[in-house]
This record gives C-alpha cells, structure tokens and sequence, in this order.
C-alpha cells in the first residue's frame, strides 16, 4: 500500500459559527478543597444578581439534571460533550469530571452549555435523519483519557492532581502539533483533537503515550486509552460536534490502557506496512452504526 501524501496542517481559520464564549471562571488552582465543593471555583462572598446566575449556571446538581433530560430527547445524549466520561466509569464520574476540568481552568460550560447542546442534539438528530449534519472537510478526530484517574484523583489531592493534567497537556498538546494537528479542547483528564489523516493521529497518539512513562506523580503513572475516526465532523465555533464525534469518543471508551482503537474508516487511511491491526469483535456502543467495526493498531516491528 503506498503510504498518504503528507497534506498540510489543519489550519487556524475563523468560523463562520459564533466564537465560543470565554470561560465563565478562571483558573481556580488556589481554590480549597475544589474537589468536595458543589459550583467551584465561585468565592463564597459572590451576591448580587450575577452571582446567583453563575451560581446556578455551575450547580452540579442542575447539570446532572439537564443531562438526565437530554437521554430522554431524540438524539445522543453525548452529542457534543463525550470526554472522559466513559459509560462503564465510577457512579458520579461526569460531576468529578467537571469539578477536575474547573481545578484545571478549563471550560465546562455549566447548565447553559447542556441546554444549548440538547438544542443542537434534537437538531442534529433531524438534520442527520435528512442526510445532512456533517461536516465538508475529511478530518480524523482523536480522543485520549487516563485510566485509573478519577479514583485517584479523589484522594490525591487538589495540588497533585493539578500537577498531574499540566504535566500530561505538556506532553501530548506538543505530540498533537508535531503531528499537523490541534487540540481542540481539554475536560478534565479527557483530550479532543482533530488531525489531517488517520496516520497522523495514530503517530501522535503512541508518541503522547510513550512521552507519558517518564511521568510519575504521587504513586501514579498516567496511561492513556485512544480511539479515533476519520470522517466529517461539523465545525462550529471552536468545537467539532456530530455523529463522526461521537464515533471516536465511543471508539475510545472502548480501549483499555496503552491500547490505540480505531473505526474502520480510520484505518483504511493506515499503511499496512507499517501498522498491525486486529479486529475488535465484541464493540457495540450506544449511537454507533452497526456496521462500523473496530481495530487495535500496532506499529509493526
């Protein structure tokens, strides 16, 4: 099989859907005891009409509410919002999730982002039932989490599980740039990026997996799980939302530690000299077409 022509980064092009907005919070490192805390990252002393607002908006309680609503609307219910929150996780593992995301500085978005994400689901849904919803541009999407993170973060601490995601972006936001391609967004210890080819992202997900031996804090060692697609994702703001998304984040729900998975669209574009793959017979997922099937890729050699 000829190996890909190498084609250009994925550039840094304005879109034509409204910016995302600036998180609601800033970095909230100093915050105590973030981890326990219902709404972190919000000082006690906040009154006044905006204060209440920004309060409800990241009240765990109120988004884990809007999520519950969202599996009873057409569509999937992970439409847009499918990291680090696999469906075999710990009970509660997506409000652990957010509060990590929060300690990080990371956006999460709150109870306006559910509400706005359960519109594009129905919407979605409709315009995928028509034909339409994708993307027009061939990209392939990356996920990657950390096994084993949220049960130790719970009793690591805020100051040791802080320095835990620095240390990981550190390794894999650069594997993803040498590669031709761009994190598109961080939640927690879970990582989205869109790469040009299928090639590129199974580099980049083995060189980030690699780089993160060398890292060990508080007695854990951080080893990722990674699933990726190639298709159509629609672009909106800063984000990639649709089916093609949501493929990928399944795909690597489905891994386990140090393994890379990948759909069959994702591995049509891999050199088959260069990479081993074995077909994962029992993948099933919720919001997958049936007739996608998926692989465990290894580098030859």
């Amino acid at each position: 099989m000829t190996p890909p022509r190498d084609e250009p980064p994925i550039p840094e092009q304005p879109s034509e859907e409204p910016p995302e907005r600036e998180p609601a919070t800033g970095p909230a490192a100093a915050a105590p005891d973030l981890l326990a805390q219902d709404a972190p990252g919000l000082p006690r002393s906040a009154r006044g009409p905006l204060g209440a607002l920004r309060r409800v908006n990241e009240s765990d309680r109120l988004i884990d509410a809007a999520e519950r609503l969202r599996r009873r609307l057409p569509g999937d219910p992970r439409f847009g919002d499918a990291l680090s929150t696999a469906e075999s996780g710990p009970s509660g593992s997506a409000s652990l999730t957010r509060r990590i995301a929060r300690l990080a500085g990371q956006q999460t978005g709150g109870l306006a982002h559910e509400v706005g994400l359960g519109a594009l689901q129905v919407w979605q849904a409709a315009a995928e039932s028509k034909g339409r919803g994708r993307g027009t541009e061939d990209l392939t999407v990356l996920f990657t989490d950390l096994v084993g993170f949220s049960r130790w973060a719970l009793e690591a601490g805020d100051p040791a599980t802080l320095l835990l995601l620095r240390e990981v972006a550190a390794v894999l936001d650069p594997a993803v740039a040498r590669h031709r391609g761009r994190v598109v967004k961080w939640l927690g210890d879970g990582m989205m990026a869109v790469l040009p080819t299928p090639e590129a992202a199974v580099e980049a997900a083995i060189e980030g997996r690699d780089g993160l031996r060398a890292i060990e804090i508080a007695g854990f060692q951080p080893r990722i799980r990674a699933g990726i697609h190639r298709g159509r994702p629609r672009r909106v703001g800063g984000d990639y939302l649709g089916v093609d998304v949501n493929i990928a984040a399944r795909v690597a729900d489905a891994a386990t530690a140090d393994e890379l998975l990948a759909s069959d669209a994702a591995v049509a574009g891999l050199d088959e000299e260069r990479w081993s793959r074995k077909r994962k017979r029992r993948f099933r997922a919720k919001g997958v077409p049936a007739e996608v099937t998926v692989y465990s890729v290894r580098r030859r050699g």
